[in-house]
């Protein structure tokens, strides 16, 4: 209604048919780029089937041998519960010995 006012009776009917036109090439142009790229995508997959066929690998053969491992070396032995080598501890790392001898002089009253 709006166009007819501004275009007025004369003009009306050629805008209409000019913008319709537009409207018509561009769903034209739209579908031909649709078809367009949908042939290219099938000839890309074309493509990556065909090289796949040629580069298929050959039928399993054999694994070639392996050479054995090395055996490992044997582990250490366990390192025993102490600090030093001299004294032997308990579980709170306290020598035992020590207190046996220091209880053993407070009972002798020395």
């Amino acid at each position: 209604m709006l166009a007819l006012i501004v275009l007025g009776p004369e003009k009306l009917p050629r805008v209409v048919s000019e913008i319709g036109r537009w409207a018509g090439r561009a769903r034209a142009m739209a579908r031909q780029f649709r078809e367009q790229l949908e042939e290219e995508v099938q000839l890309e997959q074309a493509r990556k089937s065909a090289a796949t066929a040629n580069a298929a690998p050959p039928p399993a053969a054999e694994p070639p041998p392996v050479a054995p491992l090395e055996p490992a070396a044997p582990e250490p032995p366990p390192l025993p519960a102490t600090f030093s080598h001299a004294h032997p501890t308990d579980a709170s790392g306290a020598d035992p010995t020590a207190r046996a001898a220091t209880s053993s002089a407070d009972e002798r009253g020395s």
